[in-house]
């Protein structure tokens, strides 16, 4: 009876493997081990499972032959008429049964034989497929840069115009180490500590675990002052006070020839190629970099904490929540304008206030403070770094971020991971966060250690996992953080850690002893019809809405954005280009400028110089880096409606 379960069950791992693989994105030029050691283990478990099928088959024969024996057997006693017919009825339905159970026996003999036959071709054949598309990929990002590579050819032959603002226009700029420059072709960028301490985690019961804490030292009382970590994430989102919008006009259907515009992007730097409106969504890099605030209470939380390593579970929970956003983004937000600003004023509802200002264009570079009346400020300048390279897309956000909690005066620094997007070429686009993160509060020398584990198609692990461990200044591990980057973040309390034995790798794992899990932060559900609406969170809903009283330079003023927004994209593409020659003709007037007084090259440098309106330079004793930093003004300006001060960049 459990036979053809049995097939199916049998049937679905090879099934499954066969499977094109359009999630992950393999770089290997071969099959690599672990696809190997896959390939193998779906092989030994198909042959483990055709021994089960067997053995079953062994069974229902022995037992149907024992059913035919004692009916038999039955059939030869003397018994009633009335009870002889019954038994003659039984009988016939345990010869039916035999005759179905005969047919379904041969037919699994013949299935056997047969996946004895063929299970080596069936392997050769996976391994084919594999090595294939493999193969296939790497064909594909070739041909593209050879195709560059002929463009560029082309385009430096003799007897070609070289009008600077033509080329320009067509997108052919220049890198700083000339266009031919394809350095760091095939180079990844995450940050450091890849040798970070691996881990496991024991759960135990608190009355055990309590006695063992005892002889420690500084400890935190699990049981009654983490009531703050307690709920952390079940914050109420209460009514706002001023209505804000739910939704924005659906997304329009629109085709693009992909290829005609990434052909010219191979090795470049992403933000000096002209793209149209169809690559982007209805917001800016300063709104994007303000959605990182969404989940703002995780710091309003922090804020009560008595203890500096609970505190660091918040801020770590907050630092991986600004990545929950870009799981189903793929789409590239809005350059903004050099001296484009955004800001959110929500003091009534989000307790907060924040302002972004574009600072530089080459590189693009925004600077952002945050004040919170709950007792915290944020401020940060981040630099976009992007390289396409073939098969995937590298973002690198270079710079720190300060987070400061008035009170404490603890002061957290942190930087961005990576993101990769995949499958640029062939398959469906998707997004990964790579690369180690290390948080530092610079008052208490406490420290997190975050690792955003990359995704792979044959991983047993969770995917877009994220783990990491909170240590204090001496270098005592306190609590286990785990979780994902696009769902939800816990903390466990460490009762105890010793070393294991080395692994099968000859690498040793610390083993963590810790309290049940506590979840410190969640992920908002998206709004309804989300998927229509470039998978945009209730905040990033109301980034765009329109808004008295703001800036002239603020992003929601922006009339490519907004007309991109409405859903009339031909229209905002040609308002797109007009944007880009008035930022142009704005450089060269500063060049023009700068050329009276000084050589080219110093005319150049002084031109890409941009003196920020409501930041300014100053060195970050703690980074040892020059950054942007808030200068003050904005909020009083907006107070008075003064803006005279503001350029006009739209």
């Amino acid at each position: 009876m459990g036979i053809v379960p049995r097939v199916r069950q049998m049937i679905q791992p090879l099934s499954d493997c066969c499977l094109p693989d359009d999630s992950g994105d393999e770089d290997d030029e071969t099959a690599s081990p672990a696809d190997k050691s896959e390939l193998h283990s779906t092989i030994k478990s198909l042959s483990l499972k055709l021994d089960d099928l067997s053995t079953c088959n062994d069974l229902i024969a022995k037992h149907g032959a024992a059913l035919q024996r004692s009916l038999s057997e039955l059939d030869s006693l003397k018994i009633p008429y009335e009870s002889s017919e019954k038994l003659k009825a039984v009988n016939e339905r345990a010869t039916l049964f035999r005759i179905t159970s005969n047919a379904m026996i041969n037919a699994c003999k013949d299935f056997l034989e047969l996946a004895e036959t063929h299970s080596r071709k069936w392997q050769r054949a996976l391994q084919y497929e594999q090595e294939q598309r493999i193969h296939l990929e790497e064909t594909i990002e070739q041909l593209a840069k050879q195709h560059n590579s002929l463009e560029r050819a082309f385009r430096s032959a003799p007897g070609r115009a070289t009008n600077p603002t033509k080329s320009f226009s067509e997108g052919s700029l220049l890198t700083p180490k000339g266009e031919d420059s394809e350095e760091d072709e095939d180079t990844e960028y995450f940050d450091a500590m890849e040798d970070s301490t691996s881990f496991i985690t024991v759960i135990t019961e608190a009355k055990e675990d309590r006695k063992a804490e005892g002889g420690t030292t500084g400890s935190v009382d699990w049981t009654s002052s983490d009531n703050v970590l307690d709920g952390a994430s079940l914050v109420p989102k209460g009514p706002p006070k001023v209505k804000r919008r739910v939704r924005i006009p659906d997304k329009p259907n629109y085709s693009l020839n992909l290829w005609s515009i990434m052909k010219n992007c191979i090795g470049r730097e992403l933000s000096k190629i002209p793209m149209p409106v169809n690559f982007n969504e209805p917001l800016s890099m300063l709104q994007r970099l303000t959605e990182d605030l969404e989940y703002h209470h995780l710091l309003d939380k922090a804020v009560h904490c008595t203890s500096s390593v609970e505190q660091m579970c918040l801020v770590a929970a907050f630092s991986v929540s600004s990545y929950s956003t870009t799981v189903h983004r793929i789409a590239k937000p809005f350059n903004p304008m050099l001296g484009e600003t955004f800001e959110l004023d929500r003091l009534d509802d989000m307790g907060l206030r924040s302002l972004c200002e574009q600072v530089s264009h080459h590189p693009p570079s925004a600077a952002h403070y945050v004040f919170s009346k709950h007792g915290w400020s944020l401020w940060q300048e981040i630099t976009i770094s992007s390289k396409f390279r073939g098969k995937y897309l590298s973002i690198m956000p270079l710079g720190a971020i300060h987070l400061e909690f008035q009170a404490s005066g603890n002061h957290y620094v942190w930087r961005k991971s990576t993101s990769t997007v995949h499958n640029i070429i062939v398959g469906k686009l998707w997004i990964d966060q790579t690369g180690d993160i290390e948080i530092v509060n610079h008052k208490t020398k406490d420290r997190c250690q975050l690792k955003f584990l990359p995704y792979s198609y044959f991983s047993k692990e969770v995917a877009r996992k994220v783990t990491g461990v909170v240590s204090d200044s001496q270098g005592k591990a306190h609590y286990v953080l785990s979780g994902s980057w696009d769902e939800q973040m816990e903390c466990a309390k460490i009762m105890q850690s010793s070393p294991s034995s080395p692994g099968s790798d000859g690498k040793q794992k610390t083993v963590y002893q810790t309290l049940p899990a506590k979840l410190l932060w969640k992920k908002y559900p998206l709004p309804e019809n989300a998927e229509n609406m470039y998978y945009f969170s209730e905040l990033a809903l109301t980034l765009n809405e329109h808004e008295e009283g703001v800036a002239p330079t603020d992003s929601r003023l922006r009339p490519d954005q907004r007309l991109m927004e409405k859903g009339h994209w031909d229209e905002a593409n040609t308002e797109k280009q007009r944007l880009e020659e008035k930022q142009r003709v704005s450089r060269r007037r500063r060049l023009e400028a700068c050329s009276r007084g000084c050589g080219t090259e110093e005319a150049e440098k002084e031109a890409d110089v941009y003196v920020p309106l409501w930041f300014e330079k100053r060195l970050d004793p703690l980074t040892g880096e020059t950054a942007c930093m808030y200068k003050g003004g904005y909020w009083e300006a907006k107070e008075r409606q003064d803006w005279h001060m503001c350029p006009n960049i739209f």
